[in-house]
Order: C-alpha cells, then sequence, then structure tokens
C-alpha cells in the first residue's frame, strides 16, 4: 500500500515518503502488537506530526527469544533519498516499568558534542524517540499491559547506507541515524524547487511587490515570525538551499531588496561564496568559522578545536568560551554581505540575518539592519 500524498512543485506533482523515524515507530507498534497480543498485525498505522496518516504492511513479524520483531520498509516517495526501501526494523521485550529506546545494528552511535542526542547514544533523534514512546504507549493501554517495554531499532544495511551519507563527518559512527521532525519527506526535485521559488516571486512582483524576504525552511519561517513582526502581506518565499537562484530570480523580476533569514549553520556557507547550501555541493562551515576566528585572533589550539566541532552551534559555544564570539560573527556577516553584493552586482539591496535554535538572534548584515528599519515603518 503506497503513501499517496503529493505536493504540487512547479508543474509537477512529486510523491511524498515517510522518515526513517515513522519507520521505526510503526515498526515499534507492530512489535509491540504482537508481543502483547499474540496476534502479528497485517497492517500497521499512525498519525505523524505533520498530521498526516501513514498506513504500511510490515515486510514481517516474528518472535525471537521472547522478543517481538517486526519491519518496516522505508519509502520516500520522489524524493533521492539514500534511505529509499531500507528496512527498519524493531525488536520489543517486555520490562518492569517505562519505556526504553535504544539502537541496534546499522543505526548509528553520536560520537561528537553539539548533536540531538548526547555522546554515546543511539542516533535517534528527539521527535522519532517521542514518535515512537507513544505508539508503544497507546498498544500498552490497547491490550491493557501495565509494565513496561524496552525497544531496540536496526537497520541490517544501515552501516553500508551511512557510508553515503555525512553521519561520519558529523560524528555519527557505524550506521544511520533515525530522524524527521514531520514524519514525512517531502520531495526535493531541484529543478521543480526552482521553478515554484520563481513562480512565487513573479507572482508577488505581479502584485506590486518589491520588497522580498527568503528563508531556507521552517525554522526561518518560525524564527521570522517571532522576531520581526511585519505586515501579514509581505512576500515570503522559501527558497531550500537555492540562494543563489532566489537572488537571481529576485533581480530579474525587478524586486529592489531581498533579505535571507536562517539558520546559522546554512548561511555561514554565503561567508565562503557558497550559493547553494546543500551539504552535497558544499559545506564548509567549520573552516570558515576557523578562518576568520584566526582573522580575530585565534591561536593554532582553537583553531584545531574549531574543526573538531560537529555543528556550526558547538562553533559559537566554543568561540563564545574564549570571548570571540562576537567578532566572529562581525566578522563572518562582512564577508556574507560582500558576496551577497558580488551577486546581485550591487543592483539590487540584499542582505542576511542569520539566528540559532539555541541563542536566538546571533546577527545581520549592514544591509539587513537597513531593510529591517525601513520596513518595520512601512506597509509594501
Amino acid at each position: 500500500m503506497a503513501f499517496e500524498h503529493y505536493l504540487r512543485s512547479g508543474s509537477q506533482l512529486l510523491r511524498c515518503g515517510f522518515t526513517t523515524g515513522t519507520c521505526a515507530s510503526l515498526a515499534a507498534s507492530g512489535a509491540a502488537q504482537f508481543l502483547l497480543t499474540g496476534t502479528a498485525p497485517s497492517s500497521l498505522a499512525l498519525t505523524t506530526p505533520k498530521g498526516l496518516t501513514v498506513e504500511v504492511e510490515p515486510v514481517f513479524c516474528r518472535m525471537e527469544g521472547g522478543r517481538a520483531i517486526c519491519a518496516v520498509r522505508k519509502d520516500a516517495g520522489d524524493d533521492p533519498d539514500v534511505t529509499d526501501g531500507l528496512l527498519i526494523v524493531a525488536s520489543v521485550g517486555k520490562t518492569d516499568q517505562g519505556i526504553r529506546i535504544d539502537g541496534g545494528a546499522g543505526i548509528g552511535r553520536v560520537t561528537k558534542k553539539g548533536l540531538d542526542q548526547p555522546v554515546g547514544a543511539a542516533a535517534i533523534n528527539s521527535v522519532p524517540r517521542r514518535m515512537i514512546a507513544f505508539a508503544l504507549e497507546a498498544v500498552c493501554i490497547e491490550a491493557e499491559y501495565e509494565g513496561g517495554l524496552d525497544v531496540v531499532i536496526s537497520a541490517p544495511e544501515g552501516e553500508e547506507v551511512a557510508r553515503k551519507t555525512f553521519n561520519p563527518m558529523l560524528g555519527i559512527e557505524g550506521g544511520i541515524s533515525i530522524l524527521g521532525t514531520s514524519g514525512i519527506v517531502e520531495p526535493m526535485s531541484e529543478q521543480a524547487i526552482v521553478d515554484t521559488i520563481e513562480l512565487e516571486i513573479r507572482q508577488a512582483a505581479e502584485n506590486g511587490a518589491k520588497n522580498l524576504i527568503a528563508v531556507p525552511g521552517n525554522y526561518g519561517l518560525d524564527f521570522l515570525e517571532r522576531q520581526f513582526p511585519l505586515p501579514v502581506d509581505f512576500p515570503v518565499v522559501k527558497c531550500s538551499n537555492y540562494l543563489g537562484e532566489t537572488i537571481d530570480i529576485a533581480l530579474t523580476q525587478g524586486m529592489q531588496s531581498l533579505l535571507i533569514v536562517g539558520h546559522i549553520g546554512k548561511l555561514v556557507k554565503l561567508a565562503g561564496g557558497i550559493m547553494n547550501t546543500h551539504s552535497r555541493m558544499a559545506d564548509c562551515r567549520r573552516e570558515l568559522f576557523c578562518a576568520h576566528a584566526a582573522l580575530c585572533g585565534a591561536d593554532s589550539a582553537l583553531c584545531r578545536a574549531l574543526m573538531d566541532q560537529a555543528t556550526s552551534d558547538g562553533c559559537l559555544v566554543l568561540l563564545e568560551s574564549v570571548h570571540l564570539k562576537d567578532a566572529v560573527l562581525c566578522s563572518l556577516l562582512q564577508a556574507m554581505q560582500q558576496h551577497l553584493d558580488r551577486r546581485t552586482r550591487q543592483a539590487m539591496r540584499t542582505g542576511a540575518v542569520v539566528f540559532s535554535n539555541e541563542a536566538g538572534l546571533l546577527g545581520m548584515t549592514e544591509t539587513a539592519e537597513q531593510l529591517l528599519k525601513e520596513w518595520s515603518s512601512e506597509t509594501i
């Protein structure tokens, strides 16, 4: 039973898929049902955090040494996801109380600080952990079972697949991560995404807009709403990783100004002139932090420590500990502005605002500050 939910992207309809977190939750639910009722379920279903229901047939359910084992196959829809088709397996056994979640074969282990889980933990992120726990609690209630459950998530081919990802670089060793915040994989057809960006900007221009905000994704949207309340009809476009294309399109559609609002983990790449921020195109986050820290007086030991960080947030924490955070951010923002001006040939005013989930607003380029002051007193 294929997951039949589609998104229009430009002139195409692309089929969505579901995350490894959804697979793990479904598999855990199936194993728990078998364990507590003695009957292997013929289908499994759950409602994802996004509100969409996913229903699948388990690949198998069986008993092994007092534990129930259930497997679900990952379906990435039309997204070019390396985990598409991967088996996600849950092994569930009884305990005295509570729900314990761990990773088994093919699931990575966290080896560096700054990730969603602490060092030593299985790379099963927070939202999937909550989804798994919720699914198991529902089964326990249905079966009138008052004891605890122990679940181990595994992926038989996970270690091999993980070599095709950035997990080893990020500090996740031995397998894949169990990920997902919405439970749903939205397809990423590159040309379709660029076409959609162009359509949205063209529509804004046709409605008379001369000023535009671009955000890579939902984090940027949420931050924008909290930090910079603007008129409800102010045009905001999701640009994903395609910052360069968004700038070019805005120029050709006659925009006078463009503000890019994004997480430091993406926008720091602008300081290196990187206009497609997808990790498979380029990374250089640590290298950029390191280079600008050196410009601000960091010694070689600090530079090496920055290169060992797994995330941009980790770099910021380290820089703050030696009182270089503000100086390095200022240097990075100046470099971002230079590359933005070079891309537009100064034919359009373009600035950037950066934030982190931990620290909130981190700073903005000079042009961004000017634009926000002007916009706060205007209605487009």
